[in-house]
């Protein structure tokens, strides 16, 4: 053995196992996601308390969102700049301190700023996150690591509101606002400590890091096919499900409240059931697989749901639906990552990805409300599983991610897939990450 290739063999035979940094990152995206849950139902009455109409209640709502949106390609900007480990800590604390400031909010339009500055942390993270992830995690468990981060977020989402009635109905309208604000101090100083920092471990992984351009990004059909998905995703799953689905529930089958809030759950159920399988099927077989059924389940029971006959058959179609996004969740993030590769910095191409659910998120639920006032339910919930769809198309034409023939810097970044599924052959585009880990090992 050449002097060369043991020193690689050393290097190899004494790095890290990426495990930790890992869950660091999904520990921290279930502590974000719990919290956002807590503040969510204390920030419409904090609001009114201000004596506001209710327009001015959503003004705070859009506020955060629109931020989050604006905000983005700075946010890909900075992680070109700075590296994904400090934007993350830095989007952290912003969003601790705006949380913070809000619970000591004297007047309407200081907790409009305070939410909004919110808005700006919040993008930062989100982008920086999918970065480290990409990164760190060894490209045979993309899939996996997607699977257990959306899983963590999930739950988080669905735990937050029941501590947050809780912590309201102890501490009152501010109390919330204090414990999201101390829960994202302590996961910002766990991130601080814990996770190390991905960077190139040698001279020559630091001569051969790619830059990469959203502009050279968008040449790709591939990663026009990712911007599609993401973009229906967000329309259909994160804007037009929870503006429009409450509504149908309660005026269209002329059910409760408390029965839109259920058929919100049975979704969540069906997209946990898949979420972390998913990544490893797709790890295993291939992402395409995976995303074009999930866009054609999603897509197809979402069509459906305007002319569901009984709340019982909606439910059904509901989970049906979320089965179909969870699917599709954590294999389009491996794929974008297949794409980008671990020794890549893509900021700009990261924010962009992200900037497509947040557009479908925000233009879904305008467009629904639309059609529902001028034609129907049925129609609204048509076009967005019209949508669903056509991305379905999008993914079908062409290759799978994980063939290692899709690459944006140029380069093959996948490992191949043998014939029984088992993941085999180098990764030539993935040296070194900051973990002092070998991808692929």
């Amino acid at each position: 053995m050449s002097a060369a290739a043991g020193a690689g063999a050393g290097t190899r035979g004494t790095a890290p196992d990426p495990t930790r940094d890992i869950w660091i990152l999904v520990s921290a995206a279930f502590v974000i996601a719990l919290g956002f849950g807590i503040v969510a139902p204390a920030l419409p009455g904090f609001a009114l308390a201000f004596g506001v109409d209710e327009f001015a209640v959503t003004v705070i709502i859009s506020a955060f969102a629109a931020t989050r949106l604006i905000f983005a390609p700075a946010s890909g900007s900075l992680v070109q700049r700075i590296g994904e480990r400090r934007v993350y800590l830095t989007g952290l604390v912003v969003v601790a301190v705006s949380t913070g400031l809000c619970a000591l909010a004297q007047t309407y339009w200081q907790l409009l700023l305070f939410r909004s500055l919110g808005g700006i942390g919040s993008t930062m993270f989100t982008v920086s996150a999918l970065g480290l992830l990409i990164r760190i995690a060894p490209p045979d468990r993309r899939g996996r690591v997607s699977g257990m981060y959306a899983s963590s977020f999930l739950a988080g989402t669905v735990l937050g509101p029941f501590v947050g009635g809780i912590v309201l109905g102890v501490g009152g309208l501010r109390a919330p606002f204090v414990f999201y604000a101390v829960t994202l101090v302590a996961a910002a100083a766990v991130v601080a400590v814990g996770l190390r920092t991905p960077a190139a471990t040698t001279e020559a992984d630091r001569d051969a890091a790619v830059v990469l351009r959203f502009a050279d990004a968008l040449r790709s059909p591939t990663y026009r096919s990712a911007l599609l998905s993401n973009f229906a995703n967000g329309w259909a799953v994160f804007g037009v499900r929870t503006a429009i689905v409450p509504l149908f529930v309660v005026v269209a089958l002329g059910r409760s409240d408390s029965m839109a809030a259920v058929a919100l759950a049975v979704f969540a159920v069906g997209n946990a059931v898949v979420l972390v399988p998913a990544g490893r099927w797709s790890d295993r077989y291939g992402r395409k697989p995976f995303l074009v059924a999930g866009l054609l389940l999603c897509g197809a029971s979402t069509a459906t749901m305007g002319i569901s006959g009984s709340t019982e058959v909606f439910l059904v179609i509901t989970f049906v639906a979320g089965l179909g996004s969870g699917l599709i969740t954590p294999t389009q993030q491996a794929a974008v990552a297949d794409m980008i590769g671990s020794r890549a910095r893509g900021g700009p191409v990261l924010a962009a990805f992200q900037m497509a659910m947040d557009v479908g998120s925000v233009i879904g639920p305008l467009v629904a409300g639309v059609l529902v006032t001028e034609l129907s339910y049925a129609a609204a919930f048509g076009t967005s599983g019209a949508i669903l769809l056509i991305a379905a198309v999008g993914w079908m034409v062409v290759p799978d991610t994980r063939s290692g023939r899709v690459s944006l810097t140029g380069k093959p970044s996948a490992v191949t897939i043998d014939p029984d599924g088992v993941s085999g052959g180098a990764d030539t585009d993935e040296g070194s990450d900051g973990v002092g880990r070998r991808d692929g090992e």
